[in-house]
């Protein structure tokens, strides 16, 4: 099949969650034979990465994209006016928009894939999205491409969840957004052929909007699951460092939910772990990482380390005894866990940092969601190396047997078909 896929970053190199996923959405279409151009938005710092997708790819083609606090404002503004959600306004770019159109004037695509949120608008020649019914295509005649929204998870819910956790005065701010957001989702889903999801959870949540904003049963698309896959076969377990007392966190700093589970760690679970193994130590890995991060660790640099984006992990996870993915808001599947898991990482999460993963708590991982019992878990696996080495065995099968992009992504089969079809 020709298929149009359209992300709204460079998905490679794979260090993070959305970008693990659509790498590896990418490798299997590629390899079951489908020819794909790739429709991007490109920052600065991705410019490099563009050669990278031509592995996978028949053609790659990026729009530059830049992001400012004074655009954003404008933006906001702007959906205030249309009633989209602001995260819809601020990508709606023009360039975009006439890559697209270009692209679909010289190819007859079989499929439209648009990957998370953001690029759903795109599969339209217009800023409104029409019901499946009305779809129009390009200049081709015959017939309409399907349409493939790949949701990742339910936005809304981040949203949602964010405006609990913020300021009272952003409150309002968030909350008018995840209504939008919630509203918009409802559309796509009787606006596209297919829906794909990371979770049940997600599915179910992704169903809600449409029961929530219809008082008839309207037409909705098939919605299936497929989880984030990783690449378990590249990911090997790691040598721990005996004896650490060392504790790791990653994440893209600058996405709001990983930087707020952070510095809830970093503030309230963190030096009760202190009190009771003075000599424990916290590792923070990530891109972007906020001003009060670097301050915290400049205030204790024997116990707190900051290190910014860091090419290779490996290093990071052979000093560390254990990992700590502290969310508290959040959706879909969490990438670091998985990939953690293929490490042989023992872990410490919260529910919600679990959620869509089929783990179970105190044989795969440590789940808790007070700052008193978060601390008491890595106190308990920082003490116990035996407890440390099963649950990263047992993580690491499960990885191996469950999330491996192999195994997972053949249930895109049936959507797209096989080679031969």
């Amino acid at each position: 099949m020709r298929i149009l896929f359209l992300t709204q970053i460079i998905p490679y190199p794979p260090d993070s969650g959305p970008k693990v996923k659509t790498w590896h959405v990418l490798r299997y279409l590629a390899e079951r034979g489908h020819q794909i151009t790739l429709a991007s938005f490109v920052r600065p710092d991705e410019v490099g990465h563009i050669d990278a997708l031509r592995q996978v790819c028949n053609e790659v083609h990026t729009v530059p994209i830049r992001r400012s606090r004074l655009a954003d404002l404008a933006y906001w503004l702007r959906s205030l006016a249309t009633g989209r959600p602001f995260l819809i306004e601020r990508d709606d770019l023009a360039g975009m928009r006439r890559c697209i159109y270009e692209l679909r004037s010289r190819t007859e695509f079989d499929v439209i894939h648009a990957d998370q949120l953001s690029m759903a608008q795109f599969a339209f020649p217009s800023r409104r999205i029409k019901p499946a019914s009305g779809q129009v295509t390009s200049s081709h005649e015959g017939r309409k491409p399907k349409l493939v929204f790949d949701a990742h998870n339910a936005v809304w819910t981040l949203v949602e969840r964010m405006a609990q956790a913020v300021t009272p005065a952003l409150k309002p701010v968030l909350r008018l957004e995840a209504r939008r957001v919630k509203a918009y989702e409802a559309m796509l889903m009787q606006a596209y052929d297919h829906v794909l999801a990371v979770t049940e959870i997600d599915r179910q949540l992704l169903l809600q909007t449409v029961q929530e904003s219809s008082s008839k049963a309207p037409i909705l698309a098939p919605i299936t699951v497929i989880p984030i896959a990783i690449d378990a076969q590249a990911l090997q377990p790691v040598q721990r460092k005996p004896n650490s007392l060392n504790v790791l966190t990653l994440g893209t700093l600058h996405y709001p939910p990983n930087a707020d589970g952070i510095r809830w760690f970093v503030r309230e679970v963190f030096p009760l772990v202190c009190e009771r193994i003075p000599e424990s130590s916290l590792t923070i890995v990530g891109k972007n990482p906020p001003q009060d991060f670097l301050e915290l660790a400049a205030s204790q640099p024997e116990r707190i380390r900051v290190t910014g984006y860091v090419p290779e992990l490996t290093p990071y996870f052979q000093q560390a005894a254990l990992m700590v993915v502290p969310v508290r808001a959040g959706s879909g599947m969490r990438v670091r866990i998985l990939e953690a898991f293929a490490r042989g990482m023992p872990m410490v999460t919260t529910t919600v940092g679990l959620e869509g993963i089929d783990a179970k708590p105190g044989e795969h991982i440590l789940v808790a969601d007070t700052a008193d019992e978060f601390a008491r878990a890595v106190v308990s696996l920082l003490n116990d190396a035996r407890l440390q080495d099963s649950l990263a065995e047992k993580g690491r099968r499960l990885a191996e047997t469950r999330y491996d992009w192999r195994v997972v992504l053949s249930a895109l089969d049936k959507i797209y078909g096989s080679p031969a079809q």
